[in-house]
């Protein structure tokens, strides 16, 4: 709670200043807001650790953006002056944060704060091209068991996502294997009749784990904090 305290109060100040003139990079005349959320849920990672309900991400490990700016949109801030305010984070992200400086940097930094700027703390949904950035065509894909392994990659663009919605194999021993070309970590886990879990890995790593399963239906997920929650999960069925 403390932090998130501390995120409302720093966003709030630096809201004053870049109303008074104080903060840069506000200008969203040029930005691209399909390149801003790409990055904001692919490549950039932001998604991974931060809420935006427009962007689908549940991310926990950082400052809840949607409950950041909700206040200051009340209080009559627009989209360029928190666009701004998220622009100077990027560049220079508070003393303590996991965030490294300049995530993204350039044309890439001035359109990932428009995005966030445009969207942050506003209900409703994301249309037209920007609704269809960060989905994937995954859901009704099937893995299935090839020479006693069941292999699902993660979705390679960065979207929490695995390549396959679904799975099927038959009672018995399976090794999981979940090859990871993401730019984000990733794991792959199981709930249900029996459980397992494989290790959080990074780019180019394979999460893996072998088990014995029994008849049922299970739920395979990530398990890094946000990513189920966002998506990340798929059903698998054992008969």
């Amino acid at each position: 709670m403390k932090w998130r305290l501390a995120c409302a109060a720093g966003a709030a100040a630096a809201l004053a200043l870049a109303a008074g003139g104080c903060g840069n990079g506000g200008d969203t005349s040029h930005a691209d807001l399909v390149n801003g959320k790409t990055l904001f849920v692919g490549k950039a990672t932001c998604g991974s650790c931060h809420t935006l309900a427009h962007a689908n991400t549940k991310g926990n490990q950082g400052p809840n953006l949607d409950q950041a700016f909700v206040n200051s949109r009340e209080s009559g801030f627009g989209d360029s002056v928190i666009a701004g305010v998220v622009r100077d984070q990027i560049a220079h992200p508070r003393r303590g944060s996991i965030m490294p400086a300049h995530l993204v940097t350039g044309d890439d930094a001035r359109d990932v704060a428009a995005y966030v700027g445009a969207v942050a703390g506003k209900p409703g949904q994301d249309a037209g091209l920007l609704a269809s950035v960060g989905t994937t065509n995954n859901a009704n894909k099937v893995a299935t068991v090839q020479a006693g392994k069941l292999t699902i990659p993660a979705d390679p663009t960065g979207a929490l996502a695995f390549q396959f919605g679904k799975a099927s194999a038959k009672p018995g021993k399976v090794t999981f294997s979940m090859p990871n070309p993401s730019p984000i970590q990733h794991n792959i886990a199981i709930t249900g009749p029996v459980k397992g879990h494989g290790p959080i890995v990074g780019h180019g790593g394979d999460s893996t784990f072998s088990v014995t399963l029994k008849a049922g239906t299970y739920t395979f997920l990530c398990e890094v904090p946000g990513h189920a929650a966002a998506g990340m999960k798929g059903t698998l069925t054992v008969k």
